[in-house]
């Protein structure tokens, strides 16, 4: 990531969401999103043919859910950071998803506050989790 400008990839059902994250991301210079999906299987072919440095995922997708796409997106692009950012906020699942070692958890309840604090803690090497939340 260095110096460059942090490359993202976007992946969410809702392209009214993916528009709100991408003018959010977009506010810091530093941030540049290359790419958006809208499920799952899709999220890992662009992983691999991309390399993100960070992958905003959503879980509840058609084709292959977030959880799924990050075990194998964790193959195919090892070096991406993986950031959910989901509606999802069941203890079992915010577990499951943290046990695959990504590096956040936002609730899109809480994406205003959160999603560019989470950002940051990932770019300082931390990882991120909304408040309310396991971790």
């Amino acid at each position: 990531m260095g110096t460059s400008s942090l490359r993202v990839l976007l992946v969410d059902d809702f392209e009214s969401f993916r528009r709100f994250s991408s003018l959010t991301l977009q506010s810091r210079p530093d941030v540049q999103v290359i790419c958006e999906a809208s499920d799952g299987l899709q999220a890992v072919e662009l992983a691999e043919k991309l390399g993100p440095d960070l992958i905003l995922l959503d879980i509840s997708l058609p084709g292959l859910n977030g959880l799924e796409a990050a075990r194998q997106i964790r193959k195919v692009s090892p070096k991406s950071k993986i950031l959910f950012l989901t509606l999802q906020s069941s203890a079992d699942v915010v577990r499951e998803a943290l046990s695959l070692g990504v590096q956040g958890y936002v609730l899109k309840a809480q994406a205003q506050p959160d999603l560019l604090a989470a950002v940051e803690a990932i770019l300082r090497g931390e990882h991120f989790v909304s408040s309310g939340l396991i971790g």
